[in-house]
């Protein structure tokens, strides 16, 4: 029994009976819980943090990882995983300042992030999906490849060499009051899209079949090798797009950009309800992780917690994650 699975199944045609019991049993109403309590706990310790320019500043420091955290639901959603995502996000910004070196404007940088996303999203998909690796033996040899290339290109220096347009990209706002940066808003246009094709669609209830029994999904006509290659495009692809808003709001390309934030997207998934062994999750479940974790890393960053307490947090709350189903489900059947 996973922590999502407090919760309906987010199968489309799912009608169950209205129950208030279930609704406060939902995982889902849990974030709420702990956003609340998140928002009042930071704005106790600091009076700045409800200040409108610094809420803002707050979803820019989260909405390129939670924009990747929405594909990483989906793979996980049916039993696979990428770690190789921030190593994309690396390589798709060398790429980009290879070719705002050489002159490319924004329109074709903005391409170029995305298209070598994509193609590394399908290396990966090709070699799980085509030659049948473990989805996690691979992507942990293309994350120190994407990265390595990176590395071996840059060495110890930077690209910072970009156009102003794709600096309005990373760093501009939708509407001037309240501020609402593009990347936030990326992110809240694709989670109510993902949302609606996982929860509304027979796509989302293919994902849930494949996740809960690939090989049943598989008799039933689903064309799960092809699905999976494609959600492994979807993934890197969410990975370019990110390293254009990212790029565009630090103005630079580093060998180490993005590193580290494997863990935190795959933070943001668990703790949302995915399960990790697939087949169960939500999309609002997703986006309210990304809330609570983006609120709490930033109320703590106010108050100058130094970056390694961050990091210790968050390996606590992804073991956390992971490890509630299973106790959940010992004291379940100890109790019977």
């Amino acid at each position: 029994m996973s922590v999502s699975e407090h919760a309906p199944r987010y199968q489309v045609g799912d009608r169950k009976p209205f129950r208030l019991l279930d609704l406060m049993l939902a995982w889902e109403s849990v974030l709420v819980v702990l956003l609340i309590m998140v928002v009042v706990v930071n704005a106790w310790i600091s009076p700045y943090f409800l200040d409108v320019f610094n809420l803002s500043d707050a979803t820019v420091n989260f909405s390129e990882k939670a924009i990747v955290a929405l594909a990483m639901a989906l793979l996980i959603l049916v039993g696979d995983i990428d770690l190789s995502v921030a190593a994309i996000i690396a390589l798709a910004s060398l790429a980009m300042g290879l070719a705002s070196v050489a002159g490319v404007s924004t329109p074709g940088l903005v391409l170029i992030g995305l298209g070598v996303g994509a193609v590394a999203g399908a290396f990966n998909g090709l070699l799980v999906t085509g030659i049948g690796l473990p989805s996690i033996v691979v992507t942990i040899g293309t994350m120190s490849l994407y990265r390595g290339i990176a590395q071996v290109v840059l060495g110890d220096q930077a690209i910072t060499r970009y156009p102003a347009g794709l600096q309005a990209l990373g760093q501009g706002t939708l509407f001037e009051m309240p501020p609402l940066p593009w990347s936030f808003a990326i992110f809240l246009g694709l989670a109510l899209v993902i949302g609606l094709v996982l929860h509304r669609t027979t796509i989302g209830r293919r994902l849930y079949a494949i996740g809960n029994n690939a090989i049943a999904a598989r008799y039933s006509g689903i064309r799960v090798e092809r699905i999976r290659f494609w959600l492994f495009v979807l993934s890197g692809l969410a990975g370019g797009l990110a390293a254009v808003l990212l790029t565009g709001r630090i103005g630079s390309t580093r060998p180490n950009i993005a590193l580290g934030w494997e863990l935190e997207i795959i933070t943001m998934v668990v703790l949302g309800g995915v399960s990790i062994s697939g087949g169960s999750g939500s999309i609002p479940g997703v986006v309210l992780a990304v809330f609570v974790l983006g609120f709490t890393t930033f109320g703590m960053s106010l108050v100058n917690v130094p970056g390694i307490v961050i990091n210790v947090l968050l390996g606590v709350l992804l073991i956390a994650a992971i490890a509630a189903p299973l106790i959940v489900r010992r004291l379940v059947k100890g109790n019977r």
